[in-house]
């Protein structure tokens, strides 16, 4: 049974979460798979081989997959499995990097400018966040110009709008 990974990819703040959901939807009631289950704010960008051998991999053998969600400084989280087959939504912030491409059916990029991102995120978070916000959005910044996730989406939706 063949399991098809939509990513849902931008920067933090973009809209992703609330596309994702409605994809999510659109599909049927795919499953979710947030790459924020994978990154820190002390390691937002370089979780990645984590994902890939606890997911993707299995999941394009054909085989179980199962991950501990980060808990973010919170209570600890339980233990995810996602069995193979249908389409599993993989929203985040590097959804659809260069590692990932070979196991993705469709990539989207949302595409937001960086002043409604940021006020975005110090809405949801708090302005004490502003500091960990700047430094999250260096990393995505350094992302963004490696790997143009943006001129290889299959789609990009704008997520101001």
């Amino acid at each position: 049974m063949e399991t098809r990974v939509v990513a849902v990819d931008g920067l933090g703040g973009a809209g992703k979460s609330t596309f994702a959901e409605r994809l999510v939807r659109e599909l049927g009631g795919a499953r979710v798979v947030h790459t924020d289950d994978f990154a820190s704010w002390e390691d937002p960008i370089d979780w990645w081989p984590l994902l890939l051998e606890r997911v993707l991999r299995p999941l394009a053998e054909n085989r179980s997959a199962s991950f501990v969600p980060n808990p973010w400084g919170g209570p600890p989280k339980r233990e995810v499995l996602l069995e193979p087959g249908g389409f599993v939504v993989l929203e985040g912030v590097t959804a659809s990097r260069e590692a990932f491409r070979p196991y993705l059916t469709y990539a989207v990029w949302i595409e937001t400018p960086r002043d409604v991102r940021l006020r975005r995120g110090l809405e949801r978070d708090g302005e004490a966040m502003r500091a960990q916000w700047e430094a999250w959005m260096a990393a995505e910044d350094s992302y963004l110009a490696q790997e143009r996730p943006d001129l290889r989406a299959d789609a990009v939706v704008l997520g101001d709008r």
